[in-house]
């Protein structure tokens, strides 16, 4: 292992990540304590294994607000062979350490680059009104730059959700949950569990609330399962990538609803159709909605008949599920400043 295959190898897990970086972030910071304690064996994997991952909430939640939620498999994924195992951070040490930090400035340098990219195409959704927003050119503007493409998954869900509550909301839709008349005495018999969990009792036999749409949250590439789900049925499942016969089955087998809305490309559609025809499972597929439906949808409620209504909420929805995201990343320049990267400089870590 030479220092052009390892930095190879730390290129590819910076492009393969998410505007988070979180798993760059976690070798930058392995490779600072290196840097600081030069005793630290870093082929010993077991060492710093767990405590790396703190190492990399911390910075985190300095630079992003949060910190990584997913499983902890997908988080040892980092050290696997195909990523930056100890072989790899061992040479990249080695260079950190040659550099006085020039491979730590790197990998904050493409962080920093990356929200950059991001900040410019959140601007627009921000300082836009429901006059001037054009969902397709927000949409987009993540497609166009290489560096977004990897968070396209996750814009692709907050312009759903944004759409989605904001009907549902509007619509002032009820959920009515009722038993049937001739279930009452099971009812009498267990309605300390009907009342505790499902909000009904022999005084009250019907309960009513609100429709709502909820995202079940910030989740990672690997993570397979629910997108958004509603609490009158339908399971949500969001999918903006070609769709292939292994991911038509991660659709259906990871999510127990019998009633599923995808959202996907247009271009999509007829092959999902296809896939899940030969698959057996269109039947749990209550409806498909493409990106044309989403664009249409949009320009009603931004400027259709009820936009006095709709548009200004829709805007201000997506706005805010986009600080919730994608956090504020003002406080950047902390590390950067304290650690002085920027004025480090190497040719070859440029």
């Amino acid at each position: 292992m030479n220092r052009e295959q390892a930095k190879f190898a730390l290129d590819e897990v910076i492009r393969k990540s998410r505007v988070h970086l979180y798993k760059p972030i976690q070798v930058a910071e392995i490779l600072y304590r290196k840097r600081q304690d030069p005793s630290m064996d870093l082929l010993e994997l077991e060492s710093y294994r767990s405590k790396s991952k703190k190492w990399r909430d911390e910075v985190c939640i300095e630079l992003l607000g949060r910190k990584c939620t997913s499983s902890a498999k997908f988080q040892d994924d980092i050290f696997n062979n195909t990523a930056i195992p100890p072989t790899v951070l061992e040479v990249l040490g080695v260079e950190n350490n040659r550099t006085n930090g020039a491979v730590e400035a790197y990998i904050y340098r493409r962080f920093d680059n990356k929200h950059s990219q991001l900040s410019a195409a959140l601007n627009y959704c921000i300082n836009s009104t429901k006059e001037t927003f054009n969902v397709k050119t927000f949409i987009d503007s993540f497609r166009e730059e290489v560096g977004l493409k990897r968070s396209l998954d996750k814009l692709y869900e907050i312009v759903v959700y944004a759409l989605f509550s904001t009907l549902v909301e509007e619509l002032e839709l009820k959920v009515e949950v009722s038993i049937n008349n001739d279930k009452v005495n099971i009812l009498q018999e267990f309605e300390d569990f009907t009342r505790n969990v499902v909000c009904i009792d022999l005084s009250k036999p019907i309960y009513t609330q609100s429709a709502k749409v909820h995202r079940v949250g910030v989740t990672n590439a690997a993570d397979r399962g629910l997108d958004m789900y509603s609490n009158w049925g339908p399971a949500i499942q969001i999918k903006h990538l070609a769709l292939d016969e292994e991911l038509a089955e991660s659709i259906v087998d990871s999510v127990s609803s019998d009633k599923i809305v995808i959202v996907c490309r247009s271009a999509e559609k007829a092959l999902i159709v296809s896939l899940l025809n030969q698959l057996g499972w269109k039947s749990k597929i209550q409806s498909i909605v493409t990106e044309d439906d989403l664009i249409e949808w949009y320009e009603r409620a931004l400027r259709g008949k009820y936009a006095g209504q709709l548009g200004t909420k829709l805007i201000e929805t997506l706005v805010e599920e986009i600080a919730e995201e994608f956090p504020s990343v003002a406080t950047q320049d902390n590390i950067l400043t304290v650690r002085k990267y920027i004025e480090i400089s190497d040719d070859f870590w440029k």
